[in-house]
């Protein structure tokens, strides 16, 4: 066993400096490309400077030209009128899509139809509003809950449609303001006969509902005040008041409770129910951030310098492949 010890050891440095010597190379390899591709830029310094600043006069060309504003409209669909809008807002995409500038300017009033890039709506998905006071949305809930499927009812088309807030969102290559396309939009949406004939019938019927749910909370108030007041003269009377069950006395306070609990509903629900299609907040000229958004005027010098490097690289490679076709 002592025999071999010297041997293994001198393996063993024999492998290390082998490594050594390896990542020495390495290294130099390294540093001769690095040297290498300096020398090819001071070399090429002339047509380098020349890309640079083609590049950074296209790229700010881009920036300043192209600018891109996001806009967001919540708005509320009153009497059923969802999928009426949706189908506008639709229309208004294709319109935007095919470049029909007269339509956008004509039809739906905008002043500067060019100015818009895209336009969408979606939903704001919001489960709790969809299940209150809906005890059939809660039940279809449930029971898609129980199969695994709760996210797919909660983003299919049909069941989104159903929330209360939607957001339309409209891009613009400028800074927009609300006269200009908010408004005119708004005005646009709410130009339904049919939808405004319903607004109409909706609204009033509405408030009527609001004077005869007063009127019936101050009737069951008049009960009750005779209830109390039977109290107050049997206690100076010094006598025992009995009360039937039949008066249904618990059922009147609870209808009471659910009345004005319906009561400030309706006066919530009032708000909104002048137009169909109600306008809840807008957001106006937010800055794109996506990466390419003011920045053209660095991307591109950097895409035709590495253009540049590649079709050096590639007239060097086919170069050394046209010697060895040659040798051969």
């Amino acid at each position: 066993m002592s025999t071999n010890v010297p041997q293994n050891n001198t393996d063993q440095e024999i492998d290390i400096f082998q490594l050594s010597k390896s990542v020495g190379n390495f290294f130099d390899r390294i540093n001769t490309r690095i040297f290498r591709s300096i020398q090819f830029f001071i070399r090429n310094w002339i047509i380098v400077l020349i890309l640079i600043i083609l590049g950074f006069g296209l790229g700010w060309y881009l920036d300043s030209s192209k600018k891109s504003f996001q806009n967001r409209v919540i708005v509320t669909p009153n009497f059923g009128s969802v999928d009426y809008l949706y189908s506008k807002i639709d229309l208004i995409e294709a319109k935007i899509i095919s470049g029909d500038t007269a339509f956008l300017k004509n039809v739906v009033g905008i002043q500067h139809p060019k100015s818009i890039k895209r336009i969408e709506i979606k939903p704001i998905a919001d489960v709790y509003k969809f299940i209150e006071d809906k005890e059939q949305n809660f039940e279809l809930i449930k029971l898609m809950a129980e199969v695994g499927e709760v996210n797919k009812v909660l983003e299919d088309n049909v069941t989104s449609k159903n929330y209360t807030f939607h957001t339309i969102t409209f891009v613009s290559n400028k800074i927009t303001d609300e006269k200009d396309i908010v408004e005119p939009l708004l005005k646009y949406l709410n130009s339904s006969e049919y939808f405004n004939a319903l607004q109409k019938i909706g609204y009033k019927n509405l408030e009527q509902q609001i004077v005869q749910n007063d009127t019936i909370i101050s009737q069951i108030d008049q009960v009750l005040n005779g209830f109390s007041n039977t109290v107050k003269n049997g206690a100076k009377n010094d006598k025992l008041v009995y009360y039937n069950e039949n008066t249904q006395l618990n059922d009147i306070i609870k209808t009471k409770q659910y009345l004005i609990t319906d009561q400030g509903k309706n006066r919530l629900k009032l708000v909104n129910y002048d137009k169909a299609i109600k306008e809840i907040n807008a957001t106006l000229n937010i800055n794109n951030t996506k990466i390419t958004n003011g920045n053209f005027k660095l991307i591109f010098p950097v895409f035709f310098l590495l253009i540049f490097v590649l079709v050096h690289l590639f007239k060097k490679f086919y170069r050394r492949q046209l010697l060895k076709s040659q040798v051969k």
